[in-house]
């Protein structure tokens, strides 16, 4: 597998890492042979070190240095929060044009990689803000209601605890369509059924960091990965208003030359104004 390259220079390297990937070996799938940190090494021939994580189901930008310096430079700002992420998911019902989740979460822990943890750990605060790009009513009866609704949402976590994107929505009641984890069965199985939807609908599109050596802001954002694409472009072509039928997916949402239409962009930069409503 060759991993697409977003950006790359002398002390960073930026791919678009494909829903599924892990990042590096772990305890929880002792059993997998591929891994992004590995991939990437033996593409370019030289050590890479991973400076964040994506969850394995999320596809989308993933930053790696490639020297110890740049890597603690890097780190410190993922973890002092000068990192500004946004992501693309698509998620059941009609959400509020902007807001605010601000929802502590207890750490979630694995019998395996996280034996030594303390089970006890009081819960940290977590905050995501949320805008909505699009809504969708689909002809498919959910539960009660003779449709089903959703909404394509651009996230911007401020915080960064695990899975926060996909428990977050969950609290919220808007679980992010995929997720066998937190979100609802009867919708993942409609999306598998009607759209061949086998992934999560979260997507890391978008990046922004300081350079670890000019300091300059860098901008880091990942393409669409075609199957997420393909769901979109099922989902607008079976929406039930059809002004809204044919959505333009590649001029408005799907990056192109890695770079964002003004339109998606305009909003993107208006999500650090939200104001808290969750």
């Amino acid at each position: 597998m060759k991993l697409p390259i977003l950006y790359q220079d002398e002390y960073l390297v930026a791919i678009n890492k494909p829903s599924g990937l892990l990042v590096h070996r772990s305890l929880i799938d002792k059993h997998e042979t591929q891994f992004a940190v590995q991939l990437l090494r033996d593409q370019m021939g030289q050590k890479v070190y991973p400076v964040h994580r994506l969850d394995r189901p999320t596809s989308g930008v993933l930053l790696f240095a490639l020297d110890a310096n740049s890597a603690r430079a890097l780190t410190e700002q993922f973890t002092q929060g000068l990192v500004q992420k946004t992501y693309l998911a698509l998620v059941r019902g009609f959400c509020e044009p902007v807001g605010v989740i601000d929802y502590a979460l207890k750490e979630e822990l694995d019998e395996l990689a996280d034996a030594k943890a303390d089970p006890n750990k009081p819960a940290q605060n977590a905050i995501t803000h949320y805008r909505t790009l699009e809504q969708f009513e689909l002809p498919f009866p959910s539960n009660k209601h003779p449709t089903s609704r959703y909404s394509l949402l651009a996230l911007q976590p401020k915080t960064g605890r695990k899975h926060q994107l996909r428990r977050h929505l969950k609290h919220i009641f808007h679980p992010i369509v995929g997720d066998t984890t937190h979100g609802d069965g009867k919708q993942n199985k409609l999306f598998r059924e009607q759209f061949g939807c086998e992934r999560l609908l979260l997507h890391a599109q978008a990046l922004q960091v300081h350079h670890p050596s000019s300091k300059a802001i860098l901008n880091l954002q990942a393409p669409l990965a075609e199957d997420f694409s393909q769901v979109l472009q099922s989902v607008a072509s079976s929406h039930l208003m059809q002004g809204n039928a044919n959505v333009p997916w590649e001029g408005k949402w799907k990056l192109s030359q890695n770079k964002a239409s003004p339109e998606y962009q305009g909003m993107i930069d208006g999500l650090s104004q939200t104001q808290p409503s969750s």
